[in-house]
């Protein structure tokens, strides 16, 4: 919750935006759809194979794994990069295996990662591990400029240059449990800590599109002045076609005025043409993506939202709230899942198109955050992915639009408050 008042109080503060969305929002928004679907962008790769996994204790499994199994190299992208059992656990694997003369470059977030103690990183650096903090907190550590509204969202791992993970999982004790582990409360509010591990999604791919991440990573450490990476690292070895999976890295760089997965996403909602399943971990539509959604639903498509019943931060939840009208009455029908704090970012459009990463559907991912999604194209994909959303549309409570509208006073008020804030957020 401290991170995320930080970024809207110094949003305001540093003048990146006004309290409420500018007039002209509507169309900042389109030119940055146009200016995506005008960009070549990159490739669409085949013969790759994809692991979905859920949850932090299976994630973090495997990428210990995996990073235990590095001969070459380990580049880690995370927003958040905590101390306790789980940074404890990285630090130690990676010590290890730079003294087995594997090279080490980890890039954290400075708003995401701001309750680390600095000796934590020093400990890292001083180990051999090349550590460069994103955007600091700090003016003065900043090289290029004060950056704090723009944070790194991105969640990245790649291992020799030959298998990748993405998704919403951070490096945190958040995720030292699983979101169905034990018994939750019902009547946890917005704002408040979740009592069990956070309801996530990350995926493990291997084949061609692992130098797209790589790629990304490299690109995030030139921008930030990190100095150069280890030249001796094989970065781009040959990759040889791993499954039969057609798939798609897409970014965000509010550097550049560019937010692939948003036009991405927004295309496929409006093709769409039998259903489209979105999880979302922090839901603040703008119009463009409100438009399409009620658009969609109305001329027949089955539209589902899965959105988080509480979080780590009230605003979020009740600006989305804000917009259930409109939404219920197109006909989309909505979930909150109040098992766990629900952090996922998943789509899953006609059965045939998906995604897993780190952007949400809100300002923040849109415009101000670096963010990263895998696109898959492939209906065996889409339809695993399909089942994970039915499981968790069943694990969660469905908005009615009767109750909905008899809510209370409070809650009204709540959502107008928030409201005002949704451009930040």
């Amino acid at each position: 919750m401290l991170r995320a008042w930080l970024v809207v109080l110094a949003a305001a503060l540093a003048g990146c935006a006004a309290v409420a969305p500018p007039v002209d929002s509507g169309e900042a928004l389109a030119r940055y759809l146009a200016d995506t679907n005008a960009r070549p962008g990159s490739p669409i790769l085949r013969g790759n194979a994809a692991e979905v996994l859920i949850d932090g204790p299976r994630t973090h499994q495997a990428m210990f794994a995996a990073m235990e199994g590095a001969r070459d190299h380990i580049n880690l992208q995370t927003y958040i990069l905590e101390a306790g059992e789980i940074g404890e656990r990285l630090a130690a694997l990676l010590r290890k295996k730079v003294e087995q003369g594997v090279r080490v470059h980890v890039l954290y977030d400075s708003v995401g990662s701001i309750a680390t103690p600095a000796a934590y990183f020093k400990a890292l650096r001083d180990s051999g591990i090349r550590v460069c903090e994103i955007n600091p907190v700090n003016p003065l550590r900043a090289k290029l400029g004060w950056k704090l509204n723009n944070r790194d969202h991105r969640k990245i791992l790649v291992v020799d240059g030959r298998v990748a993970f993405t998704g919403g999982i951070n490096i945190s004790s958040a995720y030292s449990s699983g979101s169905r582990s034990n018994r939750a409360p019902h009547n946890v509010k917005p704002g408040e800590d979740s009592p069990r591990g956070w309801r996530d999604t990350q995926v493990r791919a291997e084949g061609p599109v692992v130098a797209r991440f790589q790629r990304l990573f490299l690109d995030a450490w030139a921008l930030q002045d990190c100095g150069l990476p280890a030249e001796e690292a094989k970065y781009f070895p040959a990759l040889e076609p791993k499954g039969g999976l057609a798939m798609h890295v897409l970014s965000s760089d509010p550097d550049s005025d560019r937010s692939e997965m948003y036009g991405a996403l927004l295309q496929a909602i409006e093709d769409a043409r039998e259903r489209v399943w979105l999880t979302i971990g922090y839901f603040v539509p703008d119009p463009l993506s409100l438009r399409a959604l009620t658009a969609a639903a109305r001329r027949g498509v089955d539209v589902r939202l899965v959105l988080p019943g509480f979080s780590d931060f009230w605003a979020p939840v009740y600006a989305g709230r804000s917009h259930y009208d409109e939404l219920l009455g197109a006909g989309v029908r909505i979930y909150e899942w109040r098992e766990a704090l629900m952090h996922a970012k998943t789509a899953v459009v006609d059965g045939r198109w998906s995604s897993i990463g780190s952007t949400n559907l809100d300002w923040r991912s849109i415009v101000h955050n670096y963010e990263a999604d895998l696109v898959v194209y492939d209906a065996g994909f889409a339809a695993g992915m399909e089942r994970r959303f039915r499981a968790d549309m069943e694990a969660a409570e469905q908005v009615r639009p009767e109750a909905w509208k008899a809510r209370d006073a409070r809650e009204r008020f709540m959502e107008w408050l928030a409201r005002r804030w949704e451009f930040l957020l």
